[in-house]
């Protein structure tokens, strides 16, 4: 099986894919690391030369060219539910998993906002954008696992296999 985590930024898709890659014995794909060696630059470097739209499109190019390989975890970047394509794609070929995480908690772990590469910020604020996001990360989500601010990515783990063990894929 391979498994899709979206969300915002700071809601924990990388920890969580590492840790869920670790215990089902999968191998995990980051792709917010993909797009840093393809355009030899950080995020931010890549929104403040190329624009938003760079940024997308390099991170479509990305995913549009993983060779995906069963048993594996894909945490992807939070700006990958503004391309079609590159969700087609993964909804095609794998279970989208959205961890929602509340607009408190995202809040507190973007510290680093203005350095972090974050898609769709100019010109408006982080709850603005949360709120944009989280309704396309809804509608593409083949499951959407609640995450509290209090949650350990332990917690957030045991819940996803919890759900994966009843899911069947439509």
């Amino acid at each position: 099986m391979i498994i899709t985590l979206i969300g915002m930024p700071g809601a924990g898709k990388s920890s969580v894919g590492k840790r869920l890659a670790r215990l089902l014995g999968y191998t995990f794909t980051d792709t917010d690391d993909l797009i840093i060696n393809a355009a030899g630059s950080m995020l931010q470097d890549i929104v403040d030369t190329k624009g938003d739209m760079g940024l997308i499109g390099i991170e479509e190019q990305c995913i549009l060219s993983l060779e995906l390989q069963e048993d594996c975890i894909i945490a992807t970047g939070g700006s990958v539910v503004y391309s079609d394509r590159s969700m087609a794609f993964l909804k095609s070929n794998s279970a989208i998993i959205f961890l929602d995480v509340p607009y408190e908690t995202i809040a507190r772990r973007l510290s680093n906002i203005d350095t972090r590469g974050v898609v769709g910020l100019k010109g408006r604020g982080l709850r603005e954008l949360y709120q944009e996001r989280t309704g396309l990360y809804a509608a593409y989500a083949d499951m959407t696992i609640k995450v509290s601010g209090r949650d350990r990515v332990q917690d957030v783990v045991n819940r996803i296999m919890e759900r994966m063990q009843a899911w069947k894929p439509e």
